[in-house]
């Protein structure tokens, strides 16, 4: 079989999969806190069918399984489909991207069923502040969840910390010294445009040289890091003497598409190669067909385009595409 290579010479071994679009918080970035309408439990793709798109994907040269939602440890039985994964030729490693408010009882049967390594969403260490961005939820359960995954052997732990202007970049610091204090690698990634209204996305984004700025006001001699694992596209640095490392994630202002290797599988069964653009190809009428469903996977690399174009709604610019208008727990994060 022919390698998932695009018309930009990316070749694409990354697939995330989101299992649902559903949450049990309503982060200020992500989603409204009332009115969303969810996917009805038919109009997902089972894991059964998941598994089945990840096994062409891994026979084209997939090789990192990303599971994501919405919340995707609000979908029972989520095992299943790690397990059923893990079983496929040629699959190399299997993480997944939680708020971490459940994970901490279903940390140990996730491990045991092939997951590697965890991605925890942490936008701040005050517990007033995360029930401002979160809405709703605990923040001693996330830290719970956080010490499960460590005492099951799901590392490295990486803590994704949304910057959100006049929110919690007076946190930078603390992240900062988090990454000192513990064997923690925390990744700051800037809000990203998906699925917003253009006014109140401006409002809230900070590009993150502020990261960089507020490790030299601090004193914080820095050095650059070799990256924790993964596939991600984190510029990463680590703090002289540190248990863990820092990393910058910055689509808008610092975009990296030139080096993206990833896709995306929503949970209604819709592939898409690229977060940012409305183009998508349904899975579902292909299942079933292994060739038809490699087609599918070479039509992705034919439409994708060379990159997005974030940086262009913060001036409003004229966009070469039409960009997509589901939030970003629809899609899968």
């Amino acid at each position: 079989m022919s390698q998932l290579t695009d018309r930009f010479g990316r070749k694409h071994t990354y697939l995330r999969i989101s299992v649902t679009d559903r949450c049990n918080l309503r982060c200020l970035y992500c989603m409204p806190e009332e009115g969303m309408k969810f996917l009805e439990h038919d109009r997902l793709l089972s894991y059964a069918q998941m598994v089945e798109v990840a096994r062409t994907a891994a026979g084209l040269g997939i090789r990192k399984f990303r599971i994501t939602g919405g919340e995707p440890l609000v979908r029972p039985g989520l095992e299943e489909l790690i397990a059923g994964i893990a079983a496929l030729p040629g699959v190399e490693d299997i993480s997944l991207t939680t708020n971490g408010l459940l994970l901490a009882p279903q940390a140990a049967k996730l491990k045991e069923a092939g997951l590697k390594r965890v991605n925890i969403s942490l936008d701040t260490m005050d517990p007033t502040r995360f029930k401002f961005i979160a809405r709703r939820g605990d923040l001693d359960k996330v830290w719970e969840g956080v010490q499960a995954a460590a005492a099951v052997g799901l590392g490295p732990i990486k803590l994704n910390c949304v910057l959100l202007k006049g929110v919690n970049e007076d946190e930078i610091g603390k992240f900062l010294q988090l990454s000192v204090d513990q064997p923690l690698h925390v990744r700051f990634i800037e809000y990203m445009p998906i699925g917003h209204d253009d006014s109140g996305w401006r409002s809230y984004y900070l590009p993150l040289s502020r990261v960089l700025e507020e490790a030299e006001r601090l004193g914080f001699a820095l050095e650059k890091a070799e990256g924790p694992g993964g596939s991600g596209p984190s510029d990463d640095w680590r703090i002289v003497g540190a248990a863990g490392t820092f990393g910058l994630i910055h689509p808008v202002s610092d975009h990296f598409c030139q080096s993206c290797n990833r896709l995306r599988l929503t949970a209604d069964g819709n592939l898409k190669p690229c977060l940012y653009w409305v183009d998508e190809l349904n899975v579902k009428p292909a299942l079933g067909s292994s060739e038809a469903m490699e087609n599918l996977f070479y039509r992705a690399m034919d439409i994708k385009p060379k990159n997005h174009e974030m940086a262009a709604r913060l001036t409003d610019e004229q966009q070469s595409h039409r960009p997509t208008e589901r939030r970003m727990s629809q899609i899968g994060g």
